[in-house]
């Protein structure tokens, strides 16, 4: 999941790309519950928080996976939860208005990419996934 990277009051101003990735892994078991999954799955993303100013590809050197061009290092599904406010217009000083613009089709950069933002309305979600691994039905179900 990607990870805002200011978690501190003084960067919250600053203008500029601090994005890191955090990489959260969970097996899933046949056997559990959704809640107890769920569990498990909160705890390892506190615990992943907890480490969040470790760059990406300094944990990809550490690690030092097994390298596949065709494929990102760690992980192969990505979960984005935006909570700033999107859409819309937004008016900058100076005069500059800035106005949200919807597009269609892209290109998968994983497996599968689940993009949510908060609306007015409730979560609005993007699911975007590679064609070569699922079909349009799957995905729809998903």
């Amino acid at each position: 999941t990607p990870i805002a990277g200011r978690n501190q009051t003084q960067l919250e101003g600053l203008i500029g790309f601090f994005v890191n990735t955090l990489v959260l892994r969970t097996k899933v078991e046949g056997r559990e519950s959704f809640r107890q999954v769920l569990a498990r799955v909160r705890e390892t993303a506190l615990g992943a928080y907890a480490h969040q100013e470790v760059p990406f590809e300094k944990l990809v050197e550490e690690l030092r996976p097994e390298r596949d061009l065709g494929r990102t290092p760690l992980f192969q599904v990505s979960f984005t939860l935006n909570t700033a406010k999107t859409g819309g217009t937004t008016a900058l000083p100076g005069g500059l208005v800035i106005h949200a613009v919807e597009t269609e089709g892209s290109t998968a950069k994983f497996d599968l990419s689940l993009s949510m933002s908060e609306t007015g309305q409730g979560l609005a979600a993007t699911l975007t996934y590679n064609t070569d691994l699922f079909v349009e039905g799957t995905a729809k179900r998903l």
